[in-house]
């Protein structure tokens, strides 16, 4: 049994890589519907469960230190490809599109929990608040909000389920509507001229960025962890209260410095995203590491409730379609560009065409831009529902 933090630190390191490599690495079709950062949780849940390592005090101090640094440092660094200027390019139509999105997101959430609330534990508003996070932008504003709210980390299992589950069913919806996109664009009345000269703009310009070299690697590591220790510096200055407490104001002064750099030359140098996914994954199996099997015990009624939440979800842009001419290019992207983030939302954009995945590169950035608020915000109403 592993009662030192180094030790502990480097077992969920090891294991974490060692997921990723083999995704990576494998043609398995396994790992499209489960995804790494999922079995990442789930393995190291397991080796939580069968006792590998102790709640000493020397684990638990690497636990809490790892998790509160780490936390704002990736937030920043996911957010410096989210180039407002760039996103505000997009156009009218198909940012108006991906806040219907959101919005009809959020207003699954809520009218799934308005009805079922009862028949979940009564601090289950904070894992659907999480879920809400990362179905508006990804699995890093999932972590940022269960950080936020103090979700328990046993909790996040159920969030991470869902994600996976109901994800994969909806990823596979989207793509076999493919063919059927002229003919709903005609039933919508729909114009896609503008999207196809967006895409060919964007890919041009995504084209141009620089390779990642160990300089800008370097830097990019320094600069998160000053962002992360600034921003828990200036928390500590800021009133906290019941729903805004001083993680929350972290997770805010982080996304803030990010979306602030974002739009300056330091966004154009390599290496963001790479260092920001190293310390998700390292999040989630910390995250893990404090959690039990025995805590899923209501599995089947969570995974039911995100069948209802994208139904709602369906229905609402579905019916916004035919209000606001839109086309099923832009509901589909930008309804995967919430739920399943950046990871999936240009796969979605190919195959309607390879100059179209620049679109559901950006999309997917607007919901790490919103996905934090929008998550605690919907979690505010939730705890009123279940209150």
């Amino acid at each position: 049994m592993i009662t030192d933090g180094f030790s502990y630190l480097a077992v969920l390191s090891g294991i974490s890589s060692a997921i990723v490599f083999a995704e990576q690495k494998s043609k398995a079709k396994f790992f499209s519907y489960l995804p790494a950062i999922v079995i990442i949780y789930f393995v190291v849940m397991l080796f939580s469960t069968l006792g590998l390592w102790e709640k000493s005090a020397s684990v638990t101090a690497t636990y809490k230190s790892l998790k509160s640094n780490l936390l704002p440092a990736m937030i920043f660094l996911m957010l410096l490809n989210a180039d407002m200027r760039e996103i505000v390019k997009l156009g009218s139509k198909m940012l108006l599109t991906f806040l219907l999105a959101s919005t009809s997101i959020a207003l699954g959430f809520i009218g799934m929990f308005a009805f079922f609330h009862s028949a979940f534990a009564p601090d289950a508003w904070k894992a659907f608040a999480a879920l809400t996070g990362s179905w508006m932008g990804g699995t890093g504003n999932m972590v940022a909000i269960q950080g936020a709210l103090n979700l328990p980390d046993g909790a996040l299992g159920y969030t991470l389920l869902i994600d996976s589950i109901d994800y994969a069913v909806w990823v596979m919806i989207l793509l076999a509507l493919v063919p059927f996109a002229k003919r709903f664009n005609t039933w919508s009345k729909a114009d896609t001229s503008v999207i196809d000269k967006v895409g060919e703009r964007l890919a041009l310009k995504m084209a141009a960025r620089k390779p990642m070299n160990f300089s800008t690697l370097f830097l990019m590591l320094g600069a998160a962890l000053l962002v992360s220790a600034c921003s828990q510096y200036f928390a500590q200055m800021l009133p906290a209260t019941a729903f805004l407490t001083t993680t929350t104001w972290v997770v805010i002064i982080a996304t803030l410095a990010g979306m602030f750099f974002a739009m300056t030359p330091f966004a154009k140098l390599s290496g963001a995203s790479e260092l920001a996914n190293i310390m998700l994954y390292l999040i989630v199996a910390l995250i893990a590491s404090r959690a039990d099997f025995s805590e899923l015990a209501q599995a089947p009624l969570y995974i039911a409730a995100g069948f209802v939440i994208l139904f709602i979800h369906a229905g609402i842009m579905v019916f916004c379609a035919k209000l606001f001419r839109l086309d099923l290019f832009s509901l589909g992207v930008a309804s995967l560009a919430n739920i399943g983030g950046v990871a999936s939302a240009p796969i979605l954009a190919s195959a309607y065409s390879k100059a179209l995945i620049p679109i559901g590169v950006l999309m997917a950035m607007l919901g790490y831009i919103l996905g934090t608020f929008g998550g605690l915000m919907v979690g505010k109403v939730l705890e009123m529902i279940s209150g």
